[in-house]
Parts: C-alpha cells; structure tokens; sequence
C-alpha cells in the first residue's frame, strides 16, 4: 500500500473509478512489485464455462463525398484479420442498437474560455444523442481526472454533471466540484491519456454493445502517467470507438505550445479505434461537430465473426474491411484488438 495519505471530500460517485486513480498515485510513488496474494485454504470447485468466441465490430461506410451509406448487404463486404479472409457470423444494417458514451472533458487551463461552451453544446448533444436503454457518463480531465456522472440514461443527471465542469488547472489537489485524488509530482497539466485509459479500463471494459468515447479537448497532454499507446490499447480492450473534438483556443496554441497542435495524436487514438477527429473552427461549431458524430453513431453497421486463428496468445490482430467491387467506399473500422489471453 502507498505511503501517502490519499484524502477524499465529497461523495464518492465510483468507487472503482477512484480505486484506479488511486492506483495510479501509488504506482508513481512506489516501484516494489506487490507481493503474491495467499493461496487459498481450500480450491474452489470447478465450474462449467461455453464461450463462444466472436471479434464483434461497429463501423460505418462513406462515400467520396463523405456521405453515410447504409445500403450495403452482407454479400457487399470481406473481413481479413491479419490477411487471412474471415467469414462472417452476424451481419445488421440495424441503427437503434443501445449505446454507451463516455464524454471527456478537458478543463486545465488552456481550455479555461471554452468550458462554458463545452457545457452547453454537450448537454444539447445527450438531449439528441440518447435513447431509451442508452446510457452515459461524464469526465473531466485537468491536473487529474474526476468522475463527473456515473452511468445514467438521465439527461438531469447527465446536466448536473455538466454543471460541475470546473477549471482544474493545479498540481494534484482536491477539485471544488467533488472528489479527486492528490497526485505526487509536478508538470501535470492535462492528463488526457490517463483519463482515456481510465474511461476504458474502469467504465467502459464490462459494458456490452456500442460504446463510444468522445474527447474534448486541444490534444496536448502534459503530465500523464499513461503514454498514448496504453491509452490507445485499452481502448482497443475495451471495444471502445474514439471521437476527437480538437478544440483549441489559439492564446494557448499559438505560444504555449510553440504553435503545435495536438491533432496527431488526437487523430492516432480516433483512428487506432475505428473512430473520426474533427476541429472546432469557423466553419464546424462545437455543436456542429456533435450532429455529424450523433449521425455516424446512428449509421454504424453491426457485424461479428469467430477468427480462423484460435489461439488466445494475448497478441494484436490486425482487421481490415473491405467493400467488394468499389473503390470509392472508405470503411471506417477500428484497426484490430487484442485476442485476450485464457
């Protein structure tokens, strides 16, 4: 167990949520492997598990104009995973399956001007996004992460929470909206890959069906603990799609960050899991830019097959897809997962 004294104010809305950024402080304070638990006095009985192994895959199809297709048939399409061609299980044109959404919320200090804005064009977003058995939750991400609203199909909840979005541009420290955990260190500003792995790992890894995370922010992350490759992989894990909104204020973007922008590696998690970045400018309106993400969500195909390669080795698959006859269709489709081990 970590040295440090970990305080929490507030009530606790996860504890599982908190448990892993707890996790996370005592990881960076400490570095002795935790010792093996105790086996058990007695073994337990075995149990009877059938499992049937499916690659289960959301995706849409656009054509050259960036137009939503959603006429294509079962016979229209070729599932490869790592080159060898993949026969299809299940295969539905069906746009009302429930979903699950996480919103990610950057509020460290370069994002200081947008929040108000972020508040309002997202709670538009929920009121037109979610159905019945669809649910979400909300994150906020500056110094550390905070868990704004747990898992709710309520749009009252879902604006509570949006109301507590709060600038949290400090070093570790308690947030005034509720309970965060104190982080050991200095140069944390925007931990945007923690929060996208900790959305995956402790929200979103026991959800079925569609889950999507969408992620506001200007894509720097400055202080994570988690490098975008684990964030990228949980996610993957997860069977979760990444939408980037890249929203910047240019006060910061034009001399903070020496005029760079986080676009690459905002572009690489969306892309990584099937996903799209857009860019909040003149022409796209933060709400904008939920229409056309509310749109895809509602056009995706459902689509599943067992892999001819049947050995859980915890190795990367690759996954490609492919329309029959036509070049002119761009599939968008998450790159591949990961065949957990036994």
């Amino acid at each position: 167990m970590c040295g440090a004294c970990i305080q929490v104010y507030g009530m606790v809305r996860s504890v599982r949520f908190l448990a892993a950024l707890a996790l996370l402080t005592c990881l960076a304070a400490q570095a002795q492997p935790p010792k093996p638990a105790p086996k058990p006095a007695e073994e337990e009985q075995p149990t009877i598990k059938v499992e049937v192994d499916l690659v289960n895959l959301f995706f849409s199809a656009r054509d050259k104009k960036g137009g939503y297709i959603s006429s294509l048939g079962r016979d229209d399409l070729e599932f490869f995973e790592d080159g060898k061609r993949q026969e299809l299980k299940f295969f539905s044109r069906e746009t009302d399956l429930p979903l699950t959404i996480g919103l990610l919320v950057d509020v460290s200090k370069s994002q200081e001007a947008l929040i108000e804005e972020e508040r309002r064009a997202s709670f538009k977003f929920f009121s037109q996004v979610l159905r019945k058995k669809d649910i979400a939750f909300i994150i906020s991400f500056g110094a550390d992460s905070e868990l704004l609203q747990d898992f709710t199909g309520s749009l009252p909840l879902l604006q509570k929470g949006l109301s507590e979005l709060r600038l949290n541009a400090g070093v570790g420290g308690i947030s005034p909206t509720g309970p965060t955990v104190p982080i050991p260190g200095s140069n944390r500003g925007t931990v945007l890959y923690e929060a996208v792995w900790l959305a995956a790992k402790e929200q979103l890894r026991e959800q079925v069906g569609r889950k999507a995370l969408v992620v506001i922010t200007d894509g720097n992350d400055v202080g994570s603990r988690i490098k975008i490759d684990k964030a990228i992989e949980e996610a993957q894990r997860s069977d979760a799609i990444i939408y980037s909104v890249l929203f910047e204020d240019p006060r910061y973007t034009s001399w903070q960050f020496g005029g760079m922008s986080g676009e690459g590696p905002m572009k690489r998690m969306a892309e990584e899991t099937g996903g799209r970045v857009f860019r909040v400018d003149r022409r796209n309106t933060l709400e904008d830019i939920y229409n056309t993400i509310q749109q895809e969500m509602r056009s995706q195909y459902a689509a599943a097959y067992t892999p001819t390669n049947e050995a859980k080795d915890g190795t990367f698959r690759r996954i490609e897809a492919r329309v029959r006859n036509s070049k002119d269709v761009k599939i968008q489709i998450r790159k591949g997962y990961y065949a957990n081990k036994e």
